[in-house]
């Protein structure tokens, strides 16, 4: 089963794993569709890999039928940008969009930098962990396979955010989770993310996506942000990061 279901051209049906711990769906589920959409799209109109992603969500999108639109804003040699717009399925205005630029690869002779060479991680080792959301029902966490250690938290997708999905779009629902990984303070107040951003020098080997996060907030202000490192079983894969408003934590 897939998170999101095709009901037709640019049309979806969130399952009820696309659900985030509040109200409307989880950030990265949208993330994830609206890539995966464009990464679809990627090989028939020529634009490369997807290589990174910004998204920004503007409004809870709902528990409905939803619609895509795609806008392109260039389609250059080498690198394109692409944007993509999720709507309710009666709505005009856009519940959250995202801009992808991807690249067509090409080698050239230079030396790669220094890296983490020959380190590999086995996600197997830590203990599954369980996290419920905040109102009892099925969420977006019960699509992925969650496991910590050694400062890593590890995510496996158990369903596709949609039929063949993308390396990239599989990203983003893992790395939407950065933010709270390493929160500085637990069930004190909310701290969503209206925006996501995330970069891929490579795209992951294998099923396991592991985040080493780190958390900055300013009380004083209410705002703050998440970032950190992504990394498949092989090593090092990419970042992410995005910025943090704080609320009380809903009743």
């Amino acid at each position: 089963m897939s998170i999101f279901e095709p009901l037709g051209s640019n049309l979806w049906r969130p399952s009820p794993l696309a659900a985030g711990p509040f109200s409307g769906l989880q950030g990265g589920a949208v993330a994830g569709l609206l890539t995966a959409d464009l990464e679809a799209r990627a090989e028939e109109r020529g634009w490369g890999r997807a290589v990174s992603a910004s998204t920004w969500f503007l409004r809870p999108a709902p528990m409905a039928d939803l619609r895509t639109t795609m806008t392109s804003l260039v389609e250059g040699g080498r690198v394109s940008v692409i944007e993509n717009a999720l709507h309710a399925a009666d709505a005009e205005m856009p519940c959250a969009t995202v801009r992808v630029t991807f690249a067509r690869e090409r080698a050239v002779a230079c030396p790669p930098p220094p890296g983490e060479a020959g380190q590999t991680f086995e996600p197997e080792r830590y203990p599954a962990r369980t996290l419920h959301a905040a109102l009892g029902r099925p969420w977006f966490m019960d699509a992925m396979e969650a496991r910590l250690g050694d400062g890593v938290a590890w995510f496996r997708l158990k369903h596709e955010i949609v039929a063949g999905s993308g390396p990239l779009a599989r990203v983003l629902g893992p790395a939407d989770w950065t933010h709270g990984i390493a929160r500085p303070l637990q069930d004190v107040c909310a701290d969503p993310n209206p925006n996501l951003t995330v970069h891929l020098f490579r795209p992951p080997i294998g099923d396991w996506i592991g985040v080493r996060a780190h958390t900055d907030w300013q009380p004083a202000r209410g705002i703050g942000m998440g970032r950190g490192v992504l990394l498949d079983t092989s090593g090092e894969i990419g970042c992410v990061s995005m910025s943090v408003v704080l609320l009380p934590m809903p009743r």
